[in-house]
C-alpha cells in the first residue's frame, strides 16, 4: 500500500482510478443501485478521493489497495445513504472522463445469478487487470512493428488453441513451427510480466505479495468467472 501511495502522490491516482472505476460501477450496480444512482455514486466517490486526497490520512503497513478502495466505497455508499442527498454527478467534479454508457453495455453481460457484489467487484477487477496487460502487449508489439504478428498470435494466449492452429498460423506468417512455439512461448512469458507489473501497481512491493495477488487473480477467473 505504501508503494500505491508513492506512485498516488506522484501523479499515479488518475491512472488507478481508470482501472478501477468499473469494478466498483458494477459493485454499486449489484448492491442495487440503478444504473445513474450507481453512475452518481461512483464519479462522486473518485472525484471526492482525487479532490481531497483522502489517501493522505491512510498509513496501513500493507495491503491489497483494491480491499482498501472496496472499504472506502462501502463507507461512502453509507454516507451517501445517511445523507439521504442524491449525488449530482460527483457534485459536478467531472476529473475523470469514463464511459458510462459502456459501463452499462458490460454490466448488462454480468451472469444474473447469485453472486454477491463483492464477488462480481472481484471478477471485473481480474478482467481489468488482464484487459490492461494485454493492451499493454498490445502495444509492445505494434511498436516493434509485429501488429500483424500478434494478431495471429494472440489466440494463443490462454493454451486452448489446437496444434493444426499453431500449424496454420505458423504457414500465415512465414515461419516454421519450431519458431512458431518460440514466438508463443514468448508471448506467454512477456503477458505473464505485464500482468504482475500491473499487480504491482496495486499491492505492496514485497514479490511474496505480488505471488500472492498474481495466483488470486488466476482464482477468480477459474472460481468466479466459471
Amino acid at each position: 500500500m505504501r508503494a500505491a501511495r508513492r506512485k498516488v502522490r506522484g501523479g499515479h491516482w488518475k491512472g488507478l482510478c481508470q482501472c478501477y472505476w468499473y469494478p466498483l460501477y458494477a459493485y454499486a450496480r449489484r448492491k442495487g443501485r440503478q444504473p445513474a444512482d450507481a453512475e452518481d455514486v461512483t464519479q462522486g466517490f473518485l472525484a471526492e478521493l482525487l479532490a481531497k486526497d483522502r489517501l493522505a490520512a491512510v498509513h496501513p503497513s500493507k495491503g491489497r489497495f483494491r480491499t482498501f478502495l472496496l472499504t472506502c466505497f462501502d463507507h461512502y455508499l453509507c454516507d451517501v445513504r445517511d445523507r439521504e442527498a442524491a449525488l449530482k454527478r460527483g457534485g459536478g467534479r467531472r476529473i475523470l472522463s469514463l464511459d458510462w454508457e459502456q459501463a452499462e453495455s458490460r454490466y448488462a453481460y454480468e451472469p444474473v445469478d447469485n453472486r454477491t457484489p463483492e464477488m462480481l467487484f472481484e471478477k471485473a477487477w481480474a478482467m481489468q487487470v488482464l484487459t490492461r496487460a494485454l493492451h499493454r502487449l498490445r502495444e509492445q508489439w505494434a511498436e516493434a512493428g509485429k501488429e500483424a504478428a500478434f494478431a495471429e498470435l494472440r489466440v494463443f494466449l490462454t493454451g486452448d488453441a489446437e496444434r493444426g492452429d499453431a500449424r496454420d498460423s505458423a504457414a500465415r506468417l512465414g515461419m516454421s513451427e519450431g519458431a512458431m512455439r518460440t514466438a508463443i512461448n514468448r508471448l506467454r512469458g512477456q503477458y505473464r510480466e505485464l500482468l504482475r507489473a500491473e499487480i504491482c501497481e496495486t499491492v505492496a512491493g514485497d514479490r511474496e505479495a505480488v505471488d500472492a495477488e498474481y495466483q488470486h487473480v488466476a482464482e477468480v477467473l477459474r472460481n468466479v468467472c466459471g
